[in-house]
């Protein structure tokens, strides 16, 4: 089973360049994958039908107990082969479908590759995670297949909005799952079902949001809009998405919980009720369309909300006609899709009011149609007829508990819905594809047949196979009920069972199917009278405009919330996130939290003597009226707060401190150039108190959490343990290093892509995007032609440093630039050191790099930003995008060795007299995190030192560097 997703991922990956070379006939190669999974499915029939179906586990987070479980069931093998047969051939189909200049063609044909393993992923997945994941990933695919075409906003909005409502219902599903799963003790669904939830009022509840998740997937009442917007995608993305398999999820869903919820009353009352009125909703508006495609859409939902019904109904003969009923669809639907998409290739309509004549220009199309639709209205001798009368026979016996009316309020909604279903099938042949044709008003009807075009032959035989196999199917409907009865799931013998026959017995079934077929052939016949009375009828409610006004609702309260918080203005944004931190975790100290028998203020007077400097430092910042001076006391705090971390004996966490703390100071100075040397505070004395209560209460609050938080361990406290797990499990001796490059990689990694996200923020704060990469590449275009047209000689003698030249005369200082020259190398090396000991003594990828990016700042300080492009001629997204990608490949490669995701490999080298070199594989993802700190200072420095640097110079200030800023704010502070 992993095998066959990972294949159909290795196909979606290749299928673009596939596409690129080889056009459309790039789609049976495709084909390849699903139907190789169709067969493999076939070759495992009788395992899947054991006792002990075939079970594939791959660990995923071992640490959390998270494994990719994926289990080949009866249900599993026959969603696998339906999925895989049907999506061959509807990428067989796209050969004759598609032009080979077809925009965005190679996308498509990853998409819908990729979609076909999701759904194999999906149907087999035996983890309610990983059954969540595969769900969202098809509706992630789904949306970019309905918005092919992207140039037309039919296809956008379809899309947006199919999104929208499948992501809610996926959201709704998670938390139902979730809660089942807490119940019952276990995220394996064979294990739920098997052992379901006891009856409860919790597990009514996720029963209705696991109903949410059905509803919006598989387009039930009332999220039923969205399937027939979707007939925007291509005749493809329809028949596979909207026929066989997207739709299908929810179906499947249902029927694989039945037998572990169908006790639960609001289960049966939400399928049923919900599927009887989906069903007659979608039937009455199928009678209603002229388009062929959407007649069909409108059909699909009303046979959607049949399958919901029946396989709600919680017995074990409406099990079996529900997976009987959903074979049928899966052949029948998708069939008359691809012949609608033959018909609007052939013709260039699909309205059924322009098409005349096509049983003689078109008669291989016209008996796939034929076939189709009698298979879907339940005529013998087609294989929707044999599921039609397993269904009105489970009916007919009732439900779980017999006589409640249950089964009637069913049995009567299937009755009418199927004669309407007859009745639009009718509609579809005589007035789409017969020799009577009524025309418009703009219009009239066509006085000849339709002209038709030139269809590919690859297009016209892939429907035909799917309509013949529904006739092929009904001769053997005993030896194929012999494969689908498992696939209902283990259900209690009933003592009169309904089996699947092509010859019925005679009784109530067949009664109710002779009168489906009257109704629906009076209601044919009526068509005109019938038509012009369901269009005179009023619509009262539009699912469709309850969903635009719903989304207009959101935006305009999202556009109005946001107008009053995010104003622009930082008090009020600082006071939000402050304030949400008072209440928060203030609430939760004030409730319910463990506080401890005994506090130890401080160990020594080395500390309290620490902490006073700390806290006047912090008043006076806060009290501070200059910008310059406030950022020095605000840099003896963080400068403290080191001196206690080393006090307390963490070297790693001092030296980080005193690290971040100089880049802070460093990145304020480069800010303060462009401000005003004083703060204009125009705030009230009200508001000043105001600022000094909220401050308090932060301080207060985050007092009490580090307090608290020894009395709230729940794991006992075991350093030794941890030290010892160090060496055996990350192959070093500093234990924080340890954990953030092996224990908690993910962790990193997460860090690291925020690290990304925040030099690419604050640089845009800055300038335009666009602007930016044109500043980082100038400066590294005019850094390589500098060091290759000229020597470090200029004509006022040696250079201590390359670029200083570039600075105006008065803008120099020796004294910097021969410390620098001293300095640099040794800062550089230090760096390199840090980053490689970092595994057994203080340092590691994040300190290496501050310390790597401290000295890029000397240089800049020095000679400013054409020095700073001599120093690291790189843009520094190139260093961010390398090192994230270095970080995660050190994982990919561990799994690729054999080994699980980060896995930790150590070497020992024996070099002589030198001694041994210990190297851990880990340094590799430490080295990612070097380069990712050093990128994020070097873009730092481009935009808000070189950058404004270079915007100060043609505004015609000459005087854009840190230490003329300095100069003149010393000298405003003296006066």
């Amino acid at each position: 089973m992993f095998i066959a997703i990972a294949l159909h991922l290795l196909a979606a990956l290749l299928a673009p360049l596939g596409a690129a070379r080889l056009g459309r006939r790039v789609f049976p190669l495709l084909a390849l994958v699903p139907a190789g999974t169709a067969v493999w499915a076939l070759t495992r029939s009788v395992a899947a039908r054991g006792d002990a179906p075939p079970v594939e586990t791959v660990p995923w987070v071992p640490s959390l107990d998270l494994e990719l479980a994926f289990r080949l069931d009866p249900l599993a093998w026959l969603m696998v082969l339906v999925v895989g047969a049907v999506g061959a051939m509807v990428l067989t189909y796209c050969t004759g479908y598609f032009e080979d200049d077809e925009k965005g063609l190679g996308r498509f044909a990853a998409c819908l590759v990729g979609f076909a393993g999701a759904m194999v992923g999906l149907v087999t997945a035996d983890d309610v995670l990983v059954l969540y994941l595969f769900w969202e990933v098809t509706t992630v695919l789904s949306y970019l297949l309905i918005g092919h075409s992207s140039q037309r906003r039919a296809s956008r909005v379809a899309a947006g909005q199919a999104l929208v409502v499948t992501t809610f219902g996926g959201l709704a599903m998670l938390a139902g799952l979730l809660l089942l799963a807490r119940d019952a003790g276990t995220h394996r669904l064979s294990e739920l079902v098997a052992h379901p939830p006891a009856a409860t009022l919790t597990t009514s509840v996720a029963v209705v949001l696991v109903l949410l998740g059905v509803a919006s997937k598989s387009a039930q009442v009332p999220f039923h809009f969205w399937l027939p917007a979707a007939m925007a995608a291509p005749t493809p993305v329809s028949a596979f998405l909207h026929a066989a398999a997207m739709v299908k999820a929810g179906v499947y869903l249902v029927a694989r919980l039945a037998p572990a919820l169908a006790d639960v009353p609001v289960w049966r009352w939400l399928l049923v009720l919900g599927g009887a009125l989906t069903m007659l909703l979608g039937a009455w508006r199928a009678m209603r369309q002229v388009d062929l495609k959407l007649l069909l859409a409108h059909g699909t939902v009303s046979q959607l909300g049949f399958l919901c019904l029946v396989l709600g109904v919680g017995n074990g003969d409406a099990a079996l006609a529900g997976v009987a009923l959903l074979v049928a669809h899966a052949l029948f639907k998708s069939s008359l899709f691809l012949a609608v998409g033959v018909v609007d290739h052939a013709t260039g309509t699909r309205d059924l009011r322009l098409l005349r004549g096509l049983r003689r220009s078109m008669p291989w199309t016209f008996w796939t149609c034929v076939l189709a639709l009698a298979s879907m209205a339940g005529i013998p001798p087609l294989y929707g007829f044999v599921a039609k009368e397993a269904a009105l026979g489970a009916l007919e016996h009732g439900g779980p508990t017999p006589g409640d009316g249950f089964s009637t309020l069913a049995l009567v909604a299937v009755v009418l819905g199927s004669a309407l279903t007859v009745a639009y099938s009718g509609r579809f042949l005589v007035l789409g594809l017969g020799d009577h044709a009524p025309g418009t008003d703009e219009r009239p009807a066509p006085s000849g047949p339709t002209p038709v075009g030139h269809v590919s032959p690859w297009a016209v035989a892939v429907p035909v196979v799917l309509a013949e196999a529904g006739l092929l199917l009904a001769p053997f409907a005993g030896r194929v009920e012999h494969w689908l009865a498992p696939a209902a799931g283990p259900w209690p013998a009933t003592p009169d069972p309904v089996h699947l026959a092509l010859v019925p017995h005679v009784g109530v079934p067949l009664a109710l199917t002779g009168v489906v077929l009257l109704v629906g052939g009076a209601l044919v016949l009526a068509g005109r009278p019938v038509a012009r009375w369901a269009g005179s009828l009023p619509q009262l409610l539009s699912a469709q405009r309850g969903y635009r006004w719903t989304m207009r609702t959101v935006e305009r309260g999202a556009n109005e919330l946001t107008g009053h918080l995010q104003r622009g203005s930082l008090e009020l944004n600082l006071a939000l996130v402050f304030g949400t931190f008072v209440l928060l975790p203030g609430w939760a100290l004030a409730t319910g939290v463990a506080w401890p028998e005994r506090v130890r203020l401080a160990d020594g007077p080395a500390q309290v003597g620490t902490a006073v400097v700390v806290a006047l430092a912090a008043v006076a910042a806060a009290r501070s009226r200059r910008r310059l001076r406030g950022v020095f006391l605000v840099g003896v705090t963080g400068y403290g707060v080191a001196m206690l971390f080393l006090l307390h004996g963490a070297p790693d966490l001092a030296l980080t401190q005193v690290l971040v703390e100089t880049v802070s100071i460093a990145v304020f100075v480069l800010v303060l150039r462009h401000l005003p040397v004083r703060f204009r505070d125009f705030s009230t004395p009200l508001d000043r108190r105001l600022r000094w209560l909220l401050g308090a209460a932060v301080g207060t609050v985050m007092c009490l959490l580090a307090v608290t938080a020894s009395a709230v361990r729940t794991a006992p406290h075991d350093p030794e343990a941890l030290a010892e797990r160090a060496k055996t499990f990350g192959g070093g001796t500093n234990i924080v290093n340890v954990i953030l490059v092996d224990i908690r990689a993910w962790d990193t990694m997460g860090e690291l892509s925020v690290v990304l996200v925040a030099a690419t923020g604050v640089a845009s704060l800055v300038f335009l995007h666009s602007e930016r990469v044109t500043t980082s590449y100038d400066r590294v275009r005019d850094a390589l032609g500098r060091r290759r047209s000229h020597a470090a000689v200029s004509e006022g003698g040696a250079r201590w440093i390359p670029d200083a030249g570039a600075l105006p005369p008065g803008g120099r200082s020796l004294m910097l630039e021969v410390a620098t020259r001293l300095v640099f190398h040794v800062i550089i090396v230090w760096s390199v050191y840090l980053l490689l000991a970092g595994h057994n003594h203080p340092g590691g990828g994040f300190a290496a790099g501050l310390v790597a990016g401290l000295g890029l700042l000397l240089r800049y300080l020095a000679g400013g930003r054409a020095e700073l492009g001599a120093a690291l001629p790189v843009v520094p997204g190139w260093l961010l995008g390398t090192g994230l990608f270095l970080s995660a490949g050190t994982g990919l490669v561990s799994l690729l060795a054999g080994g699980e995701v980060l896995q930790t490999w150590t070497y020992d080298l024996h070099l002589g007299p030198v001694g041994e070199l210990h190297l851990v594989s880990s340094v590799a993802f430490d080295v990612g995190v070097y380069l990712v700190v050093v990128g994020l200072l070097l873009d730092l420095l481009s935009s808000l030192g070189s950058a404004l640097d270079r915007d100060a110079q043609e505004r015609g200030d000459h005087t854009g560097r840190a230490s003329a800023v300095l100069a003149g704010h010393e000298e405003e502070g003296s006066r």
